[in-house]
């Protein structure tokens, strides 16, 4: 009889304890819609790791069950890409029931997403971009029509191939012209006249306001929203945001990306995450344009290295997956 009580008490302890885990469980970043993350220029789905690293894992961890990670081109137009990525997401909603997705793209993947939430807004619940070259690349200018272009051309054809057989999608034709002519500012303000979406139509201002707060308890916060473009557009919901890098003082010598983003930043007359100048990267509800991240750290990109003193980027995905749900998204 003793047995058989503890026995009852052990599994009612246990029912209780399991209880408990199932009321704790993390939901907080549970949206209504998937999240598809949308990779950039040379980027991939998972190669050895994934291109968005430990971010999924960390958007699992805080309730989010349906996160995908699409392959597109690494090198094409946008409007290649998006077409790419239109058919993903058609696909997606068929198999899944989903109505709709929430976008997140790094890089070109931004514009990438833009373009879908253009031509299907139907299928888009919201578009988030991060370090992504709405306006254009100072790198990509310098590069365009100068003696550096046709070898930088070869080499992003090659590494696309490359890329696209190591993910095991063959298939993909690779356009490194394709992405040269959407990422100079010439071919992005023209892309911007077909898919003005979430665009700001006024100047960049190069340095924030402050909210003074009362006269008597100063709130010397930054106001990012002074570059803020429309926050929700034929139903969409639209936000960004990037990086900013200075070499001298964010590097990691075990990072492979900081000297070549170091080269590659140096053509901006701005600050810039290494490819994206910050006033480029503003699109919708810009929640902030200089976390200390370059453009790899921006998707925890070579293994998580980073400089010590940078912001950590994982945080700020899974603080945005809550916001998504915050707005019912």
């Amino acid at each position: 009889m003793r047995i058989k009580k503890a026995v009852t008490g052990l599994v009612a302890t246990a029912a209780i304890a399991g209880a408990a885990l199932t009321v704790q469980a993390d939901t907080s970043g549970q949206t209504k819609h998937p999240i598809v993350l949308v990779h950039g220029l040379s980027g991939f789905d998972s190669i050895l790791a994934d291109y968005f690293y430990g971010v999924k894992g960390a958007l699992s961890n805080v309730g989010a069950n349906a996160v995908y990670t699409p392959q597109v081109s690494g090198y094409e137009s946008n409007e290649a890409r998006g077409e790419e990525l239109l058919a993903y997401v058609e696909d997606l909603v068929a198999s899944t029931g989903a109505t709709k997705v929430n976008l997140i793209g790094h890089s070109q993947g931004g514009p990438t997403s833009r373009y879908v939430a253009s031509v299907r807004p139907d299928l888009v619940a919201s578009v988030t971009s991060v370090g992504s070259p709405h306006f254009g690349s100072a790198t990509a200018d310098l590069l365009k029509d100068s003696p550096l272009e046709g070898p930088a051309l070869a080499i992003g054809n090659a590494v696309g191939a490359l890329l696209a057989a190591l993910s095991g999608d063959t298939s993909q034709q690779q356009n490194a012209m394709g992405s040269l002519e959407s990422l100079n500012t010439e071919g992005a303000l023209a892309f911007n006249q077909d898919h003005p979406q979430g665009l700001r139509q006024g100047s960049c201002k190069s340095t924030p306001t402050y909210n003074a707060g009362s006269w008597w308890w100063p709130n010397w916060v930054k106001d990012y929203s002074v570059n803020d473009g429309p926050h929700k557009v034929n139903g969409v919901r639209y936000y960004s945001w990037s990086g900013t890098y200075n070499p001298l003082i964010d590097y990691n010598v075990f990072d492979l990306a900081d000297p070549f983003l170091a080269v590659t930043g140096v053509p901006h007359s701005e600050a810039n995450d290494g490819l994206v100048g910050r006033c480029s990267s503003h699109m919708g509800k810009v929640i902030r344009d200089d976390y200390t991240l370059n453009h790899a750290d921006e998707i925890n990109g070579m293994f998580g290295l980073r400089g010590l003193f940078t912001s950590s980027p994982v945080p700020i995905y899974v603080e945005h997956a809550r916001r998504l749900k915050s707005a019912g998204l």
